[in-house]
């Protein structure tokens, strides 16, 4: 796993597959972390148990069926998620754009995992250290920790998830039989949240890691080993992480995850942490940077250093934290919600229904190199995806993370054929 980063711009080998635990290890981190925690605390101060349960599981078929699929196409070609857009519908600058995305997207997500750490370490100190200057501290340390990749990434998953999981769970026992829940001020929740608006908050949380997975299971070697991957994160993030904190919001009737942590945890809290945002940051910053090294080697043929790009990618994400992007969390999560599920419904109905490129990438797997050709933008990706988030963002009946997907869908099939067919003709009567 040590050579994890030399493949970001090319498949990867069939020699270099990997384990199911090794690469499932580092996919579960996504969701065991503190923004899973964080959004199943705000679930159970706003909604009855049977609702927050009723959007998880809702969402998480959802989720289980989008990051199957996509993360099956990423092992079978081998490919990073950013890239992989370019021979599903997008094209060389279409996956240029849904590269920029992702990164700034994870831009965000450093911004509030590192928000939260800050807050910790200033409540730890007592305040010695405001706000602001613990954020500057916690993102400069953890982007240099961040230079030396995915080998830094898997040495704090295998800490990290472990001592995570140990965290929520002592932290229930507290919630239940424990004494320390009677120091925490209730936090009512402002407005009651609806099971559809839930399920889009749900997969605005763990979206990205759909979109993600194609970045760790072009490690994998087989199709069971990714619907495995797929299960496990869903179990331990969802259902572990996510669920227990609904339970937790609601036996200390509060969504204040800091004060819960501290309280019921003390310094044993502060150290999961610590390593829970390291190792959820690195993960990141790692995607962030492949979706910019995509969209530079896209535009100019240049192939950037891995390092320069994390550098300069975690000082934009530090002063997210800094100008508190914490406090949109939950308008950032609905915004998810609506934006990339077009972006993976397109890629997966070019890949499994229309096949558009799926003999290009054929021809390239056996050499180990990237498919020679590829269109220059997809119009009809684009405008689906466009339509897609728009519906999502604007009709309020249904569900808005289903309306905008299904939407993206139905446009694309009916496009992308039609597109196709014009090309052909034209090319037709040009050579006549």
């Amino acid at each position: 796993m040590s050579k994890f980063d030399d493949y970001p711009l090319s498949p990867v080998p069939a020699n270099r597959r990997l384990s199911l635990l090794s690469v499932a290890i580092v996919h579960m981190g996504m969701l065991t972390a503190l923004d899973q925690f964080m959004l199943g605390a705000v679930l159970g101060n706003s909604m009855t148990l049977a609702e927050a349960f009723t959007a998880i599981t809702l969402a998480s078929l959802l989720f289980g069926v989008l990051t199957f699929a996509l993360g099956y196409a990423g092992m079978r070609e081998g490919l990073p998620g950013s890239l992989l857009a370019r021979w599903c519908g997008f094209g060389r600058h279409g996956s240029v754009l849904i590269g920029m995305l992702v990164a700034i997207s994870l831009l965000g997500w450093f911004g509030i995992q590192n928000a939260v750490f800050a807050r910790s370490l200033s409540y730890a100190l007592n305040g010695k250290l405001s706000f602001a200057e613990s954020a500057a501290l916690s993102g400069t340390v953890l982007t240099l920790l961040v230079t030396f990749g995915f080998k830094a990434l898997r040495f704090t998953a295998r800490i990290a998830v472990p001592l995570f999981i140990a965290l929520v769970g002592w932290i229930f026992w507290h919630a239940f039989h424990g004494q320390s829940g009677q120091n925490i001020p209730p936090v009512i929740a402002s407005q009651a949240i609806t099971v559809s608006a839930a399920m889009t908050m749900v997969i605005g949380g763990a979206i990205l890691a759909s979109l993600m997975t194609p970045d760790l299971t072009r490690f994998s070697r087989n199709g069971k080993d990714v619907f495995a991957i797929t299960l496990l994160t869903i179990m331990a993030g969802e259902y572990g992480v996510n669920g227990v904190a609904i339970l937790i919001a609601r036996e200390l009737q509060t969504s204040d995850i800091i004060a819960i942590i501290t309280q019921t945890t003390s310094s044993l809290g502060l150290l999961a942490v610590v390593f829970s945002t390291l190792r959820i940051n690195d993960l990141n910053l790692y995607s962030s940077t492949l979706g910019i090294a995509n969209a530079i080697e896209g535009v100019t043929g240049y192939k950037p250093r891995y390092q320069m790009i994390t550098l300069l990618l975690g000082m934009l994400g530090t002063l997210c934290s800094v100008f508190g992007i914490l406090d949109r969390f939950v308008d950032f999560l609905e915004l998810l919600g609506v934006i990339f599920p077009p972006i993976l419904g397109v890629m997966i109905v070019d890949y499994y229904v229309l096949k558009t490129e799926r003999q290009t990438l054929a021809l390239s797997r056996t050499s180990d190199a990237l498919p020679a050709t590829s269109q220059l933008i997809g119009w009809p990706a684009l405008i689906a995806s466009v339509a897609g988030a728009a519906t999502g963002l604007l009709v309020e009946r249904g569900v808005p993370v289903l309306n905008s997907m299904l939407v993206a869908c139905v446009i694309y099939l009916l496009t992308a054929p039609l597109l196709k067919r014009s090309s052909s003709l034209q090319e037709k009567v040009t050579a006549e």
